[in-house]
This record gives structure tokens, C-alpha cells and sequence, in this order.
């Protein structure tokens, strides 16, 4: 039983409800209907929940159910998050964060990644908009970070690549954190990839600004490819020296 509205974005429409059969209050994203006789982007739709039962971890939301309405449009049934977006809690910040909050943001979404790589599995679209900060009472700072939206993941073997393929070539991804070979469209595209988008999600948190400044979406994917990020130390000179470098190889 849908209980209220709670968001519009992508691929999906997501709502508050209530499970019928375990009482429960849950998320339901629905495919949009206009999008639902595309199989590519259908399949993508309803693989993030394979691809949270591939990794079983709990920086993942958690999937309930999945299926499709009596018209045939696919849904997911999942944990219902209270919280808010890393994006979300960085403009309530003054668009910058304290660097241990920032480190420790970036630490939790790497465990998380660490295991999705453990399967083989790239996420490819990692931002602040797809990093929930959900409370935690067992976590030393009470917050747990949930990553989310595994809609454009990829698998860097064929183990599992039954369900979780793309279109060839297709680009996919938010520009401005796509790494240069997702920006070139080329299928070579592995772990490196997520720590390059990571790494300027980490620079986001500390600047406040981003370490490519382009102009529309084309101009970010040229810049990703040819261009050197800016220095992160004149615009943050109050962090630590093993952080600078840490920035350095991961962008």
C-alpha cells in the first residue's frame, strides 16, 4: 500500500509503503512507465537488486521483492532509508566539509566499493547524490553511509554477465565524475575506474568545487580525458600531507 511520493529521478519513480504481507514500511522504486519497452534500460532498472544479493553488504540497500505491475512495468521493493544524500548533507555544510567528516564519508563508501570489487562488479556512476548518510547507532559516529543506485554497474568478468550487460559503446555515467576511459566509451573499464569518481567526490567534500571545471557535459569528458585536476592544496592548505597525495593517485 503506497503511503506517499518520495522522489522522481532517472529511470524511476520512488515511493513510500507498506508491505502487505510483513507490515513493514518499505521503498518501492517503479520503472517510469514511458521507459518500461526499453529492455536495455528495463534491465538495468532491475539489476540493482542483483547486484546487491551478489554482494551482501551493509553499506548496500537492502532488496525486499522485486517484479513487475499488472501492465508489466518492473519494480523493486527495498529498504526504506531515513536520511539524507552526501550532496545533500555537503550544501547544508557551506558546500565544504571538515576533513576527518570528509575521510571518514570516503572510507565507509570505499568498504563498500572494496566489495562490490570483490565480485568484480563496478559501480559507475558514484557521486554525492548516490551516497545516502542513513543513523547507525552501532558505528562509532552513529551514520553509516549506503550506496546507492547500481543501475549502470558493470561486471569485469563473465562469471554473472548474464543480467548485467549495457549496450556497447553506450556512455554511461554523471560526467562530472566519469573516469577518462568511461568519458572515451571504451569497454576497458575496471576498479581504477570507481576510485577515479571516489577520488573526486573526496576532492569535492574538501574544495567545496570540483578539480575540472567544464562547461556542459562534452566539455567534461574532454577535460577528464586531457586535462590535469587542479590542486586541491591551494584551495584547502589546512590538510594533512598524506591526503594531498592520497588525492593525487586516486585522481
Amino acid at each position: 500500500r503506497v503511503v506517499r511520493l518520495l522522489g522522481k529521478g532517472g529511470m524511476g519513480v520512488v515511493y513510500e509503503a507498506t508491505h502487505a504481507t510483513l507490515g513493514r514500511r518499505v521503498a518501492v522504486k517503479v520503472l517510469r512507465p514511458e521507459l518500461s519497452a526499453d529492455a536495455d534500460r528495463a534491465t538495468r532498472f532491475v539489476q540493482e537488486a542483483q547486484v546487491v544479493n551478489l554482494v551482501d553488504h551493509p553499506g548496500l540497500v537492502q532488496m525486499v521483492d522485486l517484479g513487475q505491475t499488472a501492465e508489466g512495468t518492473p519494480y523493486i521493493v527495498m529498504e526504506l532509508l531515513r536520511g539524507m544524500t552526501l550532496g545533500a548533507r555537503l550544501k547544508e555544510q557551506g558546500g565544504k566539509m571538515p576533513w576527518p567528516d570528509a575521510v571518514r564519508h570516503t572510507l565507509q563508501i570505499a568498504e563498500v566499493l572494496q566489495a562490490a570489487h570483490e565480485k568484480s562488479i563496478v559501480h559507475r556512476d558514484l557521486k554525492p547524490d548516490n551516497v545516502m548518510l542513513v543513523p547507525d547507532p552501532q558505528l562509532p559516529q552513529g551514520e553509516r553511509v549506503k550506496l546507492l543506485d547500481f543501475g549502470i554497474a558493470k561486471l569485469i568478468d563473465d562469471a554473472n554477465a548474464q543480467f548485467l550487460k549495457t549496450k556497447t559503446g553506450a556512455l554511461l555515467g554523471s560526467p562530472a565524475y566519469m573516469s577518462p576511459e568511461q568519458c572515451a566509451g571504451h569497454g576497458r573499464i575496471g576498479v581504477q575506474s570507481d576510485v577515479y569518481s571516489l577520488g573526486i567526490v573526496l576532492y569535492e567534500l574538501l574544495a567545496g568545487s570540483m578539480p575540472l571545471l567544464g562547461d556542459g557535459a562534452a566539455h567534461m569528458l574532454v577535460l577528464h580525458m586531457f586535462s590535469q585536476p587542479r590542486l586541491l592544496r591551494p584551495l584547502r592548505p589546512d590538510l594533512p600531507d598524506e591526503l594531498y597525495a592520497v588525492i593525487d593517485r586516486m585522481l
